[in-house]
């Protein structure tokens, strides 16, 4: 996996998760922190929705922290940042750890 695959990755989860944000009137960290606290929707047919919507949530956790791990490493070697930026600019892939 290369960095601009977890980019696009955590783009496409926002875009996922605005979606049931509006459709249930709550922000995703809320509405994870209450699934995973083991609240049950009142309504059987927003079992499929809360699913997916924790999934997606999960998934976008583990997609930021990955892009904070290669971040953090890079920092740690000077203009590692400054190529990155210049790399991504020419469409470069940056490998990350798994």
């Amino acid at each position: 996996m290369i960095l601009q695959d977890v980019i696009d990755d955590i783009h496409a989860l926002y875009e996922d998760l605005r979606v049931y944000e509006r459709k249930y009137g709550i922000l995703s960290e809320t509405f994870y922190e209450l699934y995973e606290g083991g609240t049950e929707p009142e309504n059987d047919d927003w079992v499929l929705d809360w699913s997916d919507w924790a999934g997606a949530y999960k998934l976008l956790i583990r997609r930021q922290e990955q892009y904070r791990e290669t971040v953090r490493e890079l920092k740690k070697r000077p203009s590692s940042l400054i190529s990155l930026i210049a790399g991504g600019s020419r469409h470069e892939p940056v490998h990350i750890a798994s």
